[in-house]
């Protein structure tokens, strides 16, 4: 029989419904809604798939995918767009809180916000005093690294068990901001 050159208008309807609505439909239902009957669509659905049957078909779902799934991806310029313009609209609007937050998002996307975040593990009450401040001086170092600041901590300051402080203020409250 050969190979169609063309497809038909079916099978251009099929790969519209199977694309536009991945994963809520079926490939069965997506033959159905192109027009196929329901006693053979399930037939026609994998046969449609199939590069052996239909390879025109095969090669239109991955270019219809391809162009459907450009719409959706992230770019740093598309990203730095996107929040630059909903800044823009939050000013205009007169919402400066969602315009600084669209800004430090735009920052942090652009890497001039570092976020860190540290776990320990073990038991502080299981070390010397020794060894917690070599373990504060080497944070302090990773930390002027991170910074590129070349100084190196050579002592921390000393420190003194939580009887010999005040207190009146702690544990002081701090908002907590990314």
């Amino acid at each position: 029989m050969g190979v169609p050159r063309k497809l038909t208008e079916r099978q251009i309807i099929f790969v519209r419904e199977l694309i536009h609505n991945e994963g809520r439909i079926t490939a069965t239902e997506a033959a159905i809604r192109a027009g196929y009957p329901k006693s053979s669509a399930r037939m026609q659905a994998s046969r449609l798939q199939s590069p052996a049957y239909s390879p025109l078909v095969v090669e239109h779902i991955k270019a219809v995918r391809a162009e459907e799934q450009k719409k959706y991806d992230v770019t740093r310029e598309k990203h730095f767009r996107k929040l630059q313009e909903i800044g823009e609209k939050a000013l205009e609007e007169g919402s400066y809180s969602a315009a600084v937050n669209a800004e430090v998002a735009r920052g942090k996307a652009g890497g001039l916000y570092i976020n860190q975040n540290v776990t320990l593990s073990g038991n502080i009450k299981d070390l010397t005093q020794d060894q917690i401040k070599d373990e504060i001086k080497e944070m302090i170092n990773k930390i002027k690294t991170i910074r590129g600041e070349a100084t190196e901590v050579k002592e921390p300051k000393e420190i003194s068990s939580s009887k010999d402080q005040p207190t009146k203020d702690y544990p002081k409250k701090h908002s907590k901001a990314n």
